[in-house]
């Protein structure tokens, strides 16, 4: 760990035991999807219906918003899965520093890399876009985003500051070239263009959406991580029970 890190973990964990409440409260706002996305997400859709001269422009930029939201948790797992493995400063004994307890699963923790926090890249991605239509509450979503998301990761020792500063960094970076006239106006217009001719199935295709990026996909992966369990168990059943029945026919031929 860096001396930039080591100095803000080092003040965030000398705090972290001296009030309770306090460290409860955290570990719920860390927890909750509340305290995420069904902030964020909220405040897309009223850019989407709010009256405006500029309705088109603002449809395509909260389109362009989304878009980057979903590539940032795809390039944040890609990185976690390339670059070299971090551990979670919270399972780091050489640190020597006692953080409050998380409420996340310590099997998904352990193996997840810290670097980049996808929770800074996905919420400050969608931030920067509702800046970029709307200053003043982009401002508060930025403001929000860092203290309620970001700031709480660290001190329960979810993240270093630098995997949520790179991670902050990449999803701002996202949504500025996502939303740049040469990039949005070739997936956007054409997306905004079917919202148009059809709009029951994609109004109820973006709720859906909306709805797994606010809980990031969570229940999705727990499905995927069942089914992969699920597999070669069930293999080794069809094994066990051929070789059962196997046995039983020597046993009739004998």
């Amino acid at each position: 760990m860096n001396s930039f890190d080591t100095a803000i973990q080092t003040f965030l964990t000398h705090i972290a035991f001296s009030s309770d409440l306090l460290n409860h409260a955290i570990r719920v706002i860390a927890d909750l999807y509340t305290s995420k996305g069904l902030v964020l997400i909220p405040v897309l859709w009223w850019v989407w219906f709010k009256p405006s001269q500029r309705g088109e422009w603002e449809r395509e930029m909260v389109i362009a918003t989304i878009a980057s939201g979903l590539l940032s948790l795809a390039i944040g797992r890609l990185l976690a899965h390339y670059l070299p493995f971090r551990g979670r400063p919270i399972y780091n004994p050489e640190l020597y520093l006692h953080f409050p307890s998380a409420g996340a699963p310590e099997a998904v923790l352990r193996t997840w890399s810290s670097f980049p926090s996808d929770h800074a890249m996905l919420w400050m991605a969608v931030a920067t876009g509702i800046f970029l239509v709307w200053r003043r509450v982009g401002v508060l979503a930025l403001l929000y985003s860092t203290i309620f998301i970001c700031m709480p990761r660290v001190y329960l020792g979810l993240h270093y500051p630098t995997d949520v500063l790179g991670g902050a960094a990449i999803g701002i970076v996202l949504t500025y070239v996502m939303s740049r006239d040469s990039v949005r106006t070739r997936f956007a217009v054409p997306i905004l263009g079917w919202f148009h001719r059809f709009p029951g199935p994609c109004y109820t295709f973006a709720f859906l959406l909306c709805f797994e990026l606010i809980t990031q996909f969570d229940e999705i992966r727990l499905i995927e991580q069942s089914v992969s369990k699920a597999l070669p168990l069930h293999g080794t059943a069809s094994i066990g029970l051929g070789l059962a029945g196997v046995n039983i026919r020597r046993g009739q031929e004998w």
